[in-house]
């Protein structure tokens, strides 16, 4: 008989993509979402919906009387730019939602938490690259700060309430899904305005670089942390996971890249870094690797171009930024960097 999960966000990107793969799963899955960023035609077929705001009573009480075995929680306001143009909005999203569901979660007896943190965002800038879990954390952004300081209280719900967890940090997630209006991830940023014979903008020189891992991978390691023994809680990063490749991957090279997929010439323009964003991520998962039992196994090649069959049409032109179905894309890990070489075009 499978669990009875909770994925908070399931509407969204990378929340569908995990309630898809419970689904898969057998277990019996509630997508709570407000749709504010999501959609419903990302809900996937077989799992209850209910829309919510993770702060609202509703949402608390949902998770009280629910019996829920498992919080997935993704829901979250995402945007670093946001963070740092509205830091309150940031924190009562991310820390207050949280608490409101965890709230609800003692009350229910719910088992385990499993939460989205960033690893993008919550280490120091500096450092030693790739970063495993010990390294050390000091926030650009106030998202980053939100993330790290919900792991704490995480943390502090597990020692006081018994309420176990789980803490997976996310480097840069692309894939089918992914929304490419305003600030959605790079790649479908990238990805809609080549497709429709638009520049690209990137902030700062290009040479900054991205960890990137497939949507459907990161999936895979929701369901294994899902499940997995955890050990003892002696400090922070004892029950954190790096879901990342350990890959750097620079942004010019990234729209290269699409650029000749697509089969058009790269048109940059650059303007001033943001506030905020990291100068160079890369994760190291070996942790993840060894408890887990999970690693990445889709190359940026192949992700890309399953990314690309999602979003543009049958003509060569873009799909629109509403959500798009996934279309496979799992394959062996890879192990090198991308280079915008010809044969690309076979996306």
């Amino acid at each position: 008989m499978g669990r009875k999960v909770l994925v908070t966000g399931g509407a969204g990107f990378i929340g569908s993509h995990v309630a898809a793969a419970y689904v898969a799963a057998g277990d019996e899955v509630t997508v709570l979402d407000d749709l504010s960023s999501g959609a419903m035609a990302n809900v996937p077929s077989g799992a209850r919906f209910v829309r919510a705001d993770i702060r609202s009573p509703e949402a608390r009480a949902l998770l009280a009387s629910g019996g829920f075995t498992l919080l997935n929680h993704h829901a979250a306001q995402v945007d670093v730019r946001i963070s740092v143009a509205d830091p309150v909005r940031d924190s009562d999203i991310n820390i207050l939602g949280l608490l409101n569901l965890l709230a609800g979660a003692r009350t229910g007896g719910v088992r385990r938490v499993l939460f989205a943190s960033s690893g993008g965002a919550v280490y120091v800038e500096h450092g030693r690259l790739p970063h495993g879990e010990a390294a050390a954390k000091l926030p650009l952004s106030p998202y980053g700060s939100a993330k790290l300081a919900c792991e704490y209280y995480l943390a502090t719900f597990a020692q006081l309430y018994g309420l176990e967890s789980a803490v997976l940090r996310y480097s840069n997630v692309y894939g089918p899904r992914q929304n490419g209006a305003g600030e959605g991830g790079v790649v479908a940023v990238f990805a809609h305005r080549l497709a429709a014979g638009e520049p690209v903008t990137i902030f700062g020189d290009g040479r900054q670089t991205r960890d990137l891992v497939y949507a459907g991978d990161v999936a895979e390691a929701n369901l294994l942390a899902s499940e997995c023994r955890l050990g003892p809680l002696g400090e922070l990063d004892a029950r954190a996971f790096n879901i990342g490749t350990g890959i750097e991957t620079g942004v010019t090279e990234l729209a290269e890249v699409l650029a000749a997929a697509l089969g058009r010439r790269l048109d940059a323009r650059y303007q001033p870094a943001r506030a905020g964003e990291l100068r160079r991520s890369a994760l190291a998962i070996d942790k993840a690797a060894a408890e887990l039992g999970w690693r990445p196994r889709t190359p940026l090649r192949e992700g890309l171009a399953s990314t690309l069959r999602a979003i543009v049409g049958p003509d060569g032109g873009t799909a629109g930024p509403g959500p798009a179905r996934d279309s496979g894309g799992t394959g062996r890990m890879g192990s090198r960097r991308l280079r915008a070489e010809p044969e690309a075009r076979s996306a």
